[in-house]
């Protein structure tokens, strides 16, 4: 499989991820395939190096802080080798998908810790505070951006790849399931399916939009089983919803750099100026205003053409 077949697709691919971490992923997946190492397996490796990265970011040396620079980049090329090696082996699982959102919240967890005590000293339980209301703030921010990210991957013609997910069936099939026989696969279900539904609290509109898609859209345009992957169907054959596609498509596309603002690359480079300025309590209000803004903007935008292509469909033009 070459590189261009291991991406999600460009549409969603920020610059940076293009040029270095893909290309990086790349090689690492080519190696973990040829050992047999599984993607959850360097979906944790990451982990490991993410949060050795974060206790790093205690000390007040610049030359730790740098090897906490080079253990997160580190972790983020396995970040993206996990996917790349599903895609390669076609080994996906929902477990995967919660290890790769996992991933990064114990770095930022182990981050936010790590400044925190840094400063508690000087700043008190102040720091607390800030910490726990951007550790807050970011887990939105990076649930929303992948939640537009991968509806509009929906959108994209011959689509393998998206991770769409719909709360209410995610429910049922945890209903299904026996906490006695079942217990893991259980409680990782419900945790999924709640995650699922706060993403789906904020698009009221983008929810309307999907009712009126229609059930058939999402079954043929989405795995409805992680371990295997099903190709669009009869939905989509028409010149009508041809059509449709590929014009939200793009119309959503302009939307997908602030899903990768939203994402790892720009508030880490954020994290790395104040850590290096000596300053790593400017990252918090960072993520505060500058984030919360885009998360803010991209939300409004995004349900905004929603909005305008459920009028459409329901003959409002």
């Amino acid at each position: 499989m070459t590189l261009q077949e291991t991406l999600k697709s460009r549409d969603t691919e920020e610059w940076i991820d293009l040029v270095f971490y893909r290309p990086i992923g790349y090689y690492w997946a080519l190696f973990f395939k040829r050992i047999n190492v599984t993607p959850n397996a360097v979906s944790i490796l990451s982990i490991f190096l993410g949060v050795a990265a974060g206790v790093l970011f205690y000390y007040p040396n610049l030359g730790l802080n740098s090897l906490g620079m080079v253990l997160l980049v580190w972790a983020n090329t396995y970040d993206s080798a996990d996917g790349q090696l599903a895609r390669m082996t076609n080994n996906y699982s929902r477990l995967g998908r919660l290890l790769d959102g996992l991933a990064s919240n114990c770095w930022f967890v182990t981050i936010y810790f790590a400044i925190g005590f840094r400063l508690s000293a000087e700043w008190g339980i102040a720091i607390w505070v800030l910490a726990v209301i951007t550790g807050y703030f970011h887990i939105k921010q990076a649930a929303m951006a992948d939640y537009l990210r991968n509806f509009h991957l929906l959108f994209i013609k011959d689509n393998k790849k998206s991770e769409f997910d719909d709360a209410a069936k995610l429910k049922q099939q945890m209903q299904k399931l026996e906490w006695k026989t079942d217990f893991s696969e259980k409680a990782l279900m419900m945790y999924y399916a709640n995650y699922t539904e706060s993403q789906e609290k904020w698009t009221p509109k983008l929810q309307a939009f999907r009712r009126i898609l229609g059930d058939s859209f999402l079954e043929a345009n989405r795995p409805t089983d992680r371990t295997e992957t099903k190709a669009v169907g009869d939905f989509g054959q028409s010149d009508h919803w041809d059509t449709l596609k590929e014009e939200f498509r793009k119309a959503s596309k302009p939307m997908m750099k602030y899903t990768n603002i939203l994402s790892f690359n720009t508030r880490v480079m954020a994290l790395f100026i104040c850590l290096i300025t000596g300053y790593p309590w400017v990252y918090f209000l960072f993520e505060l205003t500058v984030l919360n803004s885009v998360l803010l903007y991209m939300l409004f935008k995004y349900e905004a053409i929603c909005e305008m292509f459920t009028f459409r469909l329901r003959g409002n033009d």
